[in-house]
């Protein structure tokens, strides 16, 4: 049994008010959301007003207070603290069976379950931080204690902030948090190094950021708006013997896919040594 989808409105309580949590809350409220039907958990007093002067949502400094009443427990927290926060919340969680979301890397939805005194209907969740724009996209999985009615709340609260991409086995969660959940900052780090070449050709720093950012959102939309695979659309504006072919043939003999391949094996990695270490 989970919580009741039917009930309106349901009460969302943020265990946690960091970067991942205000991602999620920005899209909730962007699109739509009653800011009265969030709760927030944070123990800084600066971050709480920081949260209701943004979002207008209410805060606690405990979260025992703020899960009274609320259908879905969305943990926010970090992977090294989610077992102590779990435990302190286990006899309400077994009380009040509601639909306990996790965002951490790492934590598995056994873990989880386990924390929360057994028998915990459990998703596991990787969004990103474009999240907070409406722009992002979330991983899901949900263990066998979350029935449609749970998946359906779930996915009310992370189809908000984006896409969700729900995932039937666990073990791939890790490749997801490595993919989407890590990926802005690939981009990130592409756009830094892009920039800093820019400014060693020679351009302005001010031309050299507008050329950058410009040219990944039009790529972006390229490739989002556009039913092609990003292999085809690579291949339509890159000319034998031109420009942009000397620039993908430096990328490809520097070994730029192997690369990428070693990072996210890296990421994917560290998430199961996250989970391991915590458990």
């Amino acid at each position: 049994m989970t919580a009741d989808a039917s009930s309106s409105p349901t009460i969302t309580t943020f265990i946690g008010g960091g970067n991942m949590a205000r991602s999620l809350i920005g899209g909730m409220i962007a699109n739509g959301s009653a800011p009265d039907t969030i709760r927030v958990v944070a123990p800084s007093e600066a971050t709480r007003r920081r949260l209701e002067e943004e979002f207008g949502v209410d805060t606690f400094a405990s979260a025992a207070e703020a899960v009274r009443g609320a259908g879905v427990w969305m943990f926010a927290v970090k992977p090294q603290v989610m077992r102590v926060v779990c435990e302190d919340l286990a006899e309400q969680a077994r009380s009040a069976r509601p639909v306990a979301v996790s965002v951490a890397a790492g934590i598995t939805s056994a873990q989880m379950e386990r924390w929360l005194g057994g028998d915990a209907a459990v998703v596991r969740a990787m969004p990103n931080t474009p999240s907070l724009l409406g722009a992002g996209v979330t991983g899901l999985y949900a263990n066998a204690k979350v029935d449609a009615q749970g998946r359906a709340l779930a996915d009310a609260v992370l189809s908000t902030a984006g896409p969700t991409v729900w995932i039937d086995d666990e073990a791939r969660m890790d490749a997801v948090t490595a993919v989407s959940g890590s990926g802005p900052a690939y981009v990130f780090l592409l756009a830094e190094a892009m920039e800093e070449a820019a400014l060693a050709q020679g351009l302005p720093a001010e031309a050299a950021r507008t050329l950058v950012l410009q040219t990944i959102l039009g790529a972006a939309r390229m490739l989002t708006e556009s039913d092609e695979a990003p292999s085809e659309l690579r291949r339509r504006v890159t000319s034998p013997g031109g420009t942009t072919h000397a620039a993908i043939q430096t990328f490809e003999q520097g070994g730029l896919r192997e690369l990428v391949a070693r990072a996210i094996a890296s990421a994917t990695g560290r998430g199961g040594e996250l989970s391991a270490a915590n458990d």
